[in-house]
C-alpha cells in the first residue's frame, strides 16, 4: 500500500531537495424534521452516497480486521508538553526540525514549552497540530509498522485533513506544512476581524438548532451587527454539534439555551469561526498556496470533510479543502461512511494519532462496536 512512492521524491538534485528526500526516508519507515426535529441537528444515520441495501453484498475477500484506518485531530487538541512521550522516537525532532526550517519559526520550542496562549493561535496551532500528528506515528513505525502497509484508509478533522492528505502520498510532506502554516495564518486574520467563535452544543434529536441560529443572527442584527453569522460548523454526533459565528451570537444562545432543547453548550479553545462564512477572508491567500501545490495518486483512500466521501477524483482536492474552511465539517457522516457495514462484517483496526483519545470517543458516539477496534497512539 505505501510502497508506491510518488515520482516527485525520486532523486534529481536538480528538482528535489535535500530535505525532501529526507522526508520521504522518514514518513516511508515512518434523517423532513420541520416543526419537530429539526434538520441541522437531527443529521441522516447515512451519508447520501452509501448504499442502504446490503442484502446483494458479499463477503469482502481481505478479512477487514488485517487492515487499517487512521484518524488524525485538528486544531484545538495539542498541549504544551503533550509531544514529549514521541521526542524519543526515530525521526520525530527531525520532522520538526524541517517543520522549523519550512516556516522559519520554532515550533518544537513553542509546543514543548509554551506558553499555551500562543500555542492556543491558529496562527501556529494549525501547523503544530499537524506535524504533532505525524510525530506520533513514529510510535506506530516503531511499535508496529506493518499497520502502514494495511491502512485502506485516513480521514483527518477539518486541519487534521491535510494530515491525512499527507500521509496518503497526495500532498508531500513540506507541501503540507506550508498549507497547514498559510491557512492557519490566513484564519488567524479572519479570525481578528471581528469578534467570533465556537460553540459546543448538546441537546436531543429534538433540539431546534437551526431556529437557535436564526434568531440568534436576527437579535444581533437588531443590535446593529453587520452580516451576521451563526451556524453548524461541525457535525460531530446525532447528540451534539459545534455552531460557530459572531461573539454575540454565541452569547445569546447560551442564555437561552433551554428554550432550543439544548442540555449544554461550551466554548471551544479557539479564537475564530471556522467553518462560516467569517472564514471568506482566508480563501485567497490559501488559495495562492494551493496552487503552487502538486498532487499526486494516493497510496490509501482519503476522506473529504466537505463531502464526506473518499477523494475519487483528484481534480477536487483544492477545491474542497478550500471549501472546507467556509463549509460545515461533515466529520459525523465521514465516519459513517468508514463505518457503516452489514452485520457479521468486522471491522478494521483504527488508530487514533495524536488525539489523546479524543478522535475515539467521538467514534464511540458515532459507531461503538467500532470504537472497540480503535486505539489511542
Amino acid at each position: 500500500m505505501f510502497q508506491n512512492v510518488p515520482d516527485q521524491f525520486h532523486e534529481d538534485s536538480s528538482q528535489c531537495s535535500y530535505k525532501t528526500r529526507e522526508v520521504l526516508h522518514l514518513l516511508e519507515k515512518a434523517a423532513t424534521f420541520d416543526g419537530v426535529m429539526d434538520k441541522n441537528w437531527m443529521t441522516t444515520p447515512y451519508p447520501k452516497d452509501i448504499p442502504l441495501n446490503y442484502k446483494e453484498e458479499t463477503k469482502p475477500s481481505v478479512n477487514p480486521e488485517n487492515t487499517s484506518v487512521l484518524l488524525f485531530p485538528g486544531q484545538g487538541i495539542i498541549k504544551v508538553g503533550m509531544i514529549k512521550k514521541y521526542m524519543d522516537y526515530p525521526a520525530a525532532k527531525e520532522l520538526f526540525e524541517i517543520t522549523n526550517e519550512i516556516i522559519n519559526y520554532n515550533l518544537l520550542k513553542l509546543c514543548l514549552n509554551g506558553p499555551q496562549k500562543e500555542l492556543n493561535r491558529t496562527e501556529f496551532n494549525q501547523a503544530a497540530t499537524v506535524v504533532s500528528s505525524l510525530v506520533a506515528l513514529e510510535k506506530i513505525r516503531a511499535e508496529a509498522p506493518k499497520v502502514f502497509e494495511t491502512c485502506v484508509a485516513t480521514a483527518g478533522y477539518s486541519v487534521g485533513e491535510i494530515t491525512a492528505l499527507i500521509l496518503s502520498g497526495i500532498i508531500t510532506f513540506e507541501d503540507g506544512i506550508r498549507l497547514a502554516w498559510s491557512r492557519g495564518k490566513a484564519m488567524q486574520y479572519a479570525s481578528d476581524m471581528v469578534p467570533q467563535g465556537m460553540l459546543s452544543v448538546f441537546g436531543t434529536s429534538k433540539a431546534q438548532i437551526s431556529k437557535a441560529c436564526i434568531e440568534a443572527e436576527n437579535w444581533i442584527r437588531d443590535m446593529g451587527i453587520e452580516n451576521p453569522t451563526c451556524r453548524t460548523a461541525i457535525f460531530l454526533c446525532t447528540e451534539r454539534k459545534i455552531i460557530a459565528g459572531n461573539i454575540e451570537a454565541l452569547e445569546y444562545i447560551e442564555k437561552h439555551k433551554a428554550q432550543f432543547g439544548l442540555t449544554n453548550t461550551s466554548r471551544l479553545p479557539v479564537s475564530g469561526a471556522f467553518h462560516t462564512p467569517l472564514m471568506e477572508p482566508a480563501l485567497k491567500p490559501v488559495s495562492k498556496i494551493l496552487n503552487s501545490i502538486e498532487i499526486n495518486e494516493p497510496r490509501c483512500i482519503v476522506y473529504s470533510n466537505y463531502k464526506a466521501v473518499p477523494y475519487t477524483n483528484l481534480r477536487y482536492v483544492k477545491k474542497y479543502i478550500l471549501k472546507q474552511i467556509v463549509s460545515p465539517v461533515r466529520w459525523e457522516q465521514c465516519l459513517q461512511h468508514i463505518y457503516n457495514r452489514p452485520d457479521g462484517i468486522p471491522f478494521p483496526q483504527t488508530y487514533d494519532i495524536g488525539s489523546n483519545g479524543r478522535m475515539k470517543t467521538i467514534l464511540k458516539l458515532v459507531n461503538s462496536k467500532a470504537s472497540r477496534s480503535c486505539i489511542v497512539i
